[in-house]
Formats: structure tokens, sequence, C-alpha cells
């Protein structure tokens, strides 16, 4: 079955007429015969909406409870029944009500869609996902309704609905939107003419985009190789030279002249890795482009002008801004440039501009000839073989064989260039070259030792030998470059996949970084230097290798800066230039380093802040009702037994007086708790661990069990249980906490069961209770402070019983966990250091405060 046809109404804001103009178009529809229905559209009582539904067949919605409130939703069930060729389906981002077929519409659409029903719908351009942040920062308003915007991406056709802002504002005046109570709480707030201009040009642009890709679509489609100027898009070619800045910011200007232009910065590179551009420069004008809304581009390719020519072709691109070439006049011999061959080739589809600038015809500077990188030995050596080898060379062939023959004697000096070439570059070949044609004239070509030649063809042997021995030489030296290159990037590739594999890792940290590159450029030191801005001195972030670092990148051998305020600094030796390009790599990552530790130690700040937040909210909470609660109790007995008015018989005297203390009590475990979590969060507890018995505590702990309560609390504890490593005091507000939390949670008549236990090493006392139990999901949450678990009264406590009980716990090196009661409730399992097993965990006053991570108590302790 095919897929249905997807149409969207997209508007900048509420009441531009979207839901109007899908009205309209059904209307037109049917009108021409089309099967058409409203599956869902939502009027909001404007009256012009409303009138527009008349005569259009209206699939009944589904009709659901949710909280006692009756909803009405799209019924997929009845649409797909109805089978009409189109639905109408108002409010594409809306959420369904729980018990819904689907979560959300857009996915009750796709289901019709994929059941072949063309589907209209709406949506505004602030539902989108992507821009969600984007508009809650112009209106303030957090959109939770949204649709994924590769959803709407997928529709067939998008029709913006547009409106100015001054004419949707006097719509909201007259009334057509909202009711006349809400209109000028609107106009002044969400409907404010700088947040309806900010939307409407979202939705412009997201739409322009779309059209763009689907003009990209149908070029691609239809392979249309020839630029359709249907946007300015302005490319400008880099070189890595320092002109390239000047070119970009050209490019801006022409973008500014056009609406909606697009600057696109590209440097082609050859696909070799050899290269004259500056890392350094293209990373400055990558961002200098990516400042002015440009985007950066990297391309391979060998040809330049037709790579360039490629590139903008693809991009539909309408302008081309190059630099004026910066060779020399007598390099023009060598060919035009790639200036007048981009112009030359680019066509009438596509204007090219050069500019002019201060770096014109300055040259573009010749690499050293000698770059082998073979050492100052060997190029002696090459310099040996080129001048002194045919000299000696000449002299053995006139003692040994003195009528070898012209050509040999060529082959013979042919071999030294050669060997020259490898053994010191092109420089001592080419001097071979001409100092052994000088020989073979001299000794070799009538008439003998004169310069003249009588023959000819000896003229053109000499003339082939000099020219075969250059390109041999040429040939030779350009194959050993090559191999010294390929070494030189197989070295750097080498080094810069360890700094990626590291980076990936999270492995290395800024000393361990600066210590690479001190071992991987042989400096002595390397260091890291920063400061806020030119008026403030350098401070070092992170140094590596022996001595201080140096104060200011001036004083160090190697300076590599990474922005105004950060650099690399090395000291021991001045760098090679080729190295800096790794070396930039280095630095790069040092600063992310530095940034990612500040990242990370502004985050824990600010955890721990949201934390402490977080408690005195929750305090406040507590105070406010929790321990109001105790202190209304007391308040009201010791109010009615101080009235004058009132006869108190003997019995109603002591039931207030009981109250009072009670209510005191209440105060007292309050208080209590709240100080004891104090002191865990702020890591000021201090536990005095020491062989403890069990047996001697836990009854202890049991005072706080109402009276009630307390004969169905059973105690199993061996007597040959062994002595646990505990502070006596912690371990028994501890217990009590967990069996008065367990007591609170079971249900009247059922027994709570306090049994202890060992495990080799471990002690382990449980408390067992036949509860309603907790989900597996909330286990681990149930210990965090100021929480409670499920329907827990208000009154029940300020949700710090458990909490206190897990960090006593583990202030003694011991842990405590939830488990489930075997046929039905909760059991906490306390596990404790045996006394002869382990030795005293660190002092509390010098140890981290314990976690507790996690929601709430089974319900927490008053």
């Amino acid at each position: 079955m095919a897929r249905g046809r997807f149409r969207i109404y997209l508007g900048s804001a509420p009441g531009v007429g979207k839901t109007y103009a899908m009205l309209s178009e059904a209307h037109r529809r049917t009108e021409r015969g089309t099967d058409c229905v409203v599956a869902f559209v939502e009027h909001h009582d404007r009256p012009r909406t409303e009138v527009m539904l008349h005569g259009l067949e209206q699939v009944p919605r589904q009709r659901l409870e949710y909280r006692g409130t009756v909803f009405t939703e799209l019924d997929v069930n009845a649409v797909l029944a109805r089978r009409p060729q189109v639905a109408l389906v108002d409010e594409l981002p809306h959420t369904n009500v729980p018990g819904s077929r689907n979560a959300k519409r857009w996915q009750d659409v796709e289901e019709l869609l994929a059941a072949g029903i063309d589907v209209v719908s709406t949506v505004n351009i602030q539902h989108l996902e992507s821009l969600g942040d984007v508009v809650e920062s112009i209106t303030g308003v957090r959109q939770r309704e949204t649709v994924p915007d590769e959803v709407v991406r997928r529709a067939d056709q998008i029709e913006l609905v547009d409106m100015s802002p001054q004419a949707l504002r006097r719509r909201m005046a007259h009334g057509n939107i909202y009711q006349p109570d809400k209109v000028d709480a609107a106009l002044s707030n969400y409907f404010r003419p700088g947040n309806l201009t900010a939307l409407r040009e979202l939705a412009l642009l997201w739409v322009a985009d779309r059209a763009d890709e689907y003009l990209q679509e149908y070029r691609s489609e239809h392979r249309v190789s020839t630029i359709w100027g249907s946007r300015e898009r302005i490319v400008v070619g880099l070189t890595g030279g320092p002109e390239g800045r000047t070119l970009i910011r050209r490019a801006a200007r022409l973008a500014e002249k056009g609406a909606g232009g697009e600057v696109l910065a590209v440097h082609i590179a050859r696909s070799d890795g050899l290269t004259a551009a500056s890392p350094k420069e293209l990373a400055v004008q990558r961002t200098l482009a990516e400042d002015l809304g440009g985007t950066y581009h990297h391309v391979v390719g060998d040809d330049i002008p037709t790579a360039l020519l490629s590139f903008a072709r693809g991009v539909n691109a309408t302008q081309l801004v190059l630099g004026v070439s910066r060779r020399r006049t007598w390099q023009y011999a060598f060919g035009p440039g790639v200036g007048a061959t981009v112009a030359r080739e680019c066509g009438p589809d596509l204007d090219a501009h050069l500019v002019t600038h201060d770096e014109m015809g300055s040259g573009r500077g010749l690499a050293p000839a000698a770059r082998t990188g073979v050492g100052r030995r060997r190029t002696l050596w090459g310099w040996v073989t080129g001048i002194a080898g045919p000299a000696l060379l000449t002299v053995l062939i006139s003692a040994v064989a003195p009528g070898l023959g012209l050509a040999n004697d060529m082959l013979l000096f042919l071999s030294l260039t050669v060997a020259a070439a490898l053994l010191g570059g092109l420089r001592p070949a080419l001097a071979s070259a001409a100092f052994g044609s000088l020989l073979l004239n001299w000794f070799a070509t009538p008439p003998i030792h004169r310069l003249t030649i009588s023959d000819p063809e000896n003229i053109l042997a000499l003339a082939v030998f000099l020219g075969v021995a250059a390109s041999v030489a040429s040939v030779v030296d350009l194959a050993a470059r090559r191999t010294h290159q390929a070494a030189r990037l197989r070295a750097e590739s080498q080094v810069l996949s360890f700094l990626a594999g590291g980076v990936l890792r999270g492995e290395t940290g800024l000393e361990a970084l600066l210590d690479r590159v001190r071992e991987t450029f042989a400096m002595r030191s390397a260091a890291l230097l920063e400061r806020e801005s030119d008026t403030h001195p350098w401070t070092c972030a992170g140094s590596a290798g022996p001595g201080p670092a140096p104060a200011r990148p001036e004083d160090a051998d190697v300076d590599m800066p990474v922005d105004d305020g950060t650099a690399l600094v090395l000291t021991g030796r001045a760098l090679p230039a080729e190295d800096r390009r790794v070396l930039a790599a280095f630095a790069a990552q040092a600063v992310v380093l530095v940034d990612r530790e500040r990242l990370k130690s502004e985050a824990d700040r600010a955890r721990t802040l949201a934390e402490g937040n977080r408690i005195r909210t929750a305090l406040l909470a507590a105070v406010s009702h929790d321990l109001r609660t105790p202190l209304s109790g007391i308040k009201a007995s010791v109010t009615s037994l101080r009235a004058d008015d009132v006869e108190w018989s003997a019995r109603d005297r002591a039931d207030l007086l009981a109250a009072i203390e009670d209510g005191a009590d209440r105060l007292d475990h309050l208080v209590g708790n709240l100080l004891d979590m104090s002191r865990l969060q702020t890591g000021t507890l201090a536990a005095l661990t020491r062989e403890t018995d069990l047996d001697e505590v836990v009854p202890t702990a049991l005072g706080g069990v109402p009276d009630d309560r307390l004969g169905l609390v059973g105690l199993d504890i061996p007597e040959t249980l062994p002595m646990v490593l505990a502070d006596p005091g912690l371990l028994e507000r501890s217990v009590a906490n967990i069996v008065e939390n367990a007591v609170q949670h079971t249900p009247d008549g059922r027994p709570v069961l306090v049994a202890a236990s060992a495990h080799g090493d471990r002690v382990e006392l449980r408390v067992v209770d036949r509860g309603p139990g907790v989900p597996d999901d909330t286990k681990d949450r149930i210990f965090a402070p100021f929480q409670r678990y499920g329907d827990a009264p208000r009154g029940a406590g300020v949700g710090l019983g458990l909490a206190v009980a897990r960090g006593f716990a583990e202030a003694m090196g011991g842990t405590l966990a939830a488990e489930d009661t075997p046929g039905g409730g909760l059991t906490m399992v306390l596990t404790l250091r045996a006394a002869l097993s382990a030795p005293p965990p660190p002092d509390r006053a010098e140890s981290p405060a314990p976690t507790t991570p996690g929601t709430a108590a089974s319900t927490p302790l008053s």
C-alpha cells in the first residue's frame, strides 16, 4: 500500500490562521469531489474558524477519562475504519491523554499515512524540537509539547502561513484569537512585537532552508549542473596565506548586500598532504569565517582550479572570491595561475572576483633546495662525490683506459651524478653534472684540452648528457625528499594518533601531555602559560621538566601561541619550522585539557551548591510544617492547662501532659536527625569504633518503638555472635531509625523481626517488615535525605530516618541496603565488620561525608 501524502501548514505563532487555511483547503478539495473528513480540529471558540467546520464531515472523537475529567482525542481506529482520502488533523505536536493509542498526535498521523490516507495538519514554529532552546530564550516560555524536526521535514508539502506582527496584534486586540479577559496579558507577554518578529524570522528561515533542500534534491535528481542563482552563495578560495583574512571580509560584505547571502570559505589541499599553507593561519581564517556567519570547508584535490570550481558548482554558488596571485612577474612564465584559470573557466553562471591585497606580487617564496633531511655529513659527502668524483674518474680513465669512447665516459660520469644526488641532494648533483660536462669537453671531445668542439654530434651528445644528468638528479632528489617527507608525516601521524587516542579515552592529563611534548621534541621543559588580558601577568597552568617554567613566552626558546591569553612554551633549543604543526596540535589539546578540568570543577561546585540548595529547601519545608506540628500540639496543651475558666480533671491533666511529652519527644527526634544529617553532609562526624556487642545495643535501640507495638518486635541475636567494630552510640541510633521505620510500615498485628547472623568476617543485622515493600527501581533511592516514599503522611517526619542510618553505617565502615522480604515487605540489611577481621575505619572528621544516594525511605521516621 502506497504511503499517504503529508501536508503541513506552518505558522510563526498562535492565531496566524493555520487552522483556517487548512479548513479552506478542505472545502476546496471537497468541492472538487475529494473524500475529505475532519479527524480532529480544535477551533478554540474562534467564531470564524468554527464556521469553517460547517459542511465538512467530522469523525467522532474518542472520549477518555483521566483524573476524574473526560477528554476527547483523535480516534485513530475510527479514521482507519472510515478510510477517507484526506484527513484533517490539527495541532500536530499535541500530547495525547494517557490511555490513548499513541503518546503523541504525530504518531497517530504516522499511522494514518502508513495506511495510505493523505493528512493535512498544522504546527507552529515554536513546537519544533530543535528550536526549543531558541524559542525559550526569545519568549521566556519553555514549550513542553514538541514534534521532532524530522517528522515535519518528511512532509511532502510545507506551506508557511505568514502574518506581520502588527496585523497579528490587531487580530488579538479585536478578540479573534483569545477571550477578551486574556488579551491584555497576551499582548504584554508572549505576543510582544519583538517576540513575534523573532518567531516570524525563525519560521521564514526554516522554510527557506527546507525550500533549499527541495531545490538541491531536484537538481540532483535531474542532474542539473548549471548554477541557479536562487540564493547568493559566495565561495572564498583560501591558500593559507595572509591575504585570506582580507578575502573573507570582502566576501562577507558582498553577502550582506544580498538578502540571505551565505559565505563558504574553502581551502584546497593536495592529496599527497604536502602543502605550503600555514595551519595556524588557516585556523585563524576558519575562526574569522565562522565569526562572520560563514562556514569553512577543507577539500582535497590535485588540480586546484578544477577542485575549486567543482566545489562551487556543487554548493550552487553564485560568486567566487579569489585573491590576486602573489607570484612575481617572472613566475607567470610557468603558467597563468589559479585565479586567472578559474576566472576563465567559471562560465557565465558564476561570477569571479579577483581582490587586490597587500601581499600581491610579493612572491610565494621558494622552498629551500636542500630539504632531504640527510644531514650535514651526507651533504658534505654529496659535494665530495659531485666535485672530486669526476676529477678522480678523469684521472683514472686517462691512466687506465684512454680510448674507452665518449658514450662510455658519459655513462660513468652520469653514475657519479646519481650518486651525488642520492648522498647530498639536488645541488651537489647539478654541480656534478656541470663539472662532468666540462671535463668531458676538455679531455674526451676533440679537439682535446680545448673547450671548443669540432664535431656537431659531440655538441649534441654533451647537451643530452647535461640534460639527462640534470633530469636524473632532479628525479632522484625529488624521490629522496618525498621519502623523507613521508617518513616525517608517518611520525607526525603516530604522534597525533597517540594524542587523539588519549583525548578519546580521556586518559591524558595536562602534566602527562606536557611531559609527552617535552619527550617528543627533545626539550628540557614544557609549560602552558595563561593570562586574563594583555594587562595581566602570565601564570603557569602546568609544567613538565626540571627547572622553573619561563615567566613569559618571550623568555622561552619556543613559543606556540594558542590565543591571546594562552601559549605553550618550550625551553632547550630552537624548533624547526616543520615541527610547529604538530606542536600546534599539542597546544590546542593542552588548552582543551585545562578547559575540561575547569568545567569539571565548576560542575562539581554547581552540583554541591545544588545539593545544598535542595537540602536547604527541604529543611525550610520541614521547619515550616513537620516541626510546627508538634509545637502546635505542645502549645495547645500548655494553653489548655493554663486556662482559668476550665477545671481539668486529673485524667485530663495527665493526657495533656502526655501530649506535651510526646510532642517534645518528636521535636527532640526531629532536631536530632537534622543535626546528624548536617554533620554527615559537612563531614564532621567522628565515629569512635570499638568492639561492640549487638546483644547490648539492639535492645536499647527499641526504646523509641511505641508501647502498643513493642510486643510485635521479635529479636533473634545468637549468643555466639561475634562482636562488631562500631560506635555504640551511632549504631544504636542507626538501628533505632531502621526499626522505627519498619514498625511504621508494618500493618497492625503483623510482627517485625530483628535478626543477626555472622558471615565470615562480616556480621549482618536484618530488620524484616511485612509492609507494602518498595519497587526494585526505588531501592537505591530510598536513602536520600528529606524524602518520603509513597503516600506517607506529612506528619510522619522530615524524611531523614534511613538517610541518617545509612550515613552512620558508612561512618563505621559498614553498609545499609534494602531487599525484598519473601512473601511481601522490605528487609533492611545492616552489614558491619566483625571485631577480629579488620582495622577500624578512618576518622570521619578527616574523611569525606558519606554519600546517601537515591530518593526516600520506605516512609521516613519522625
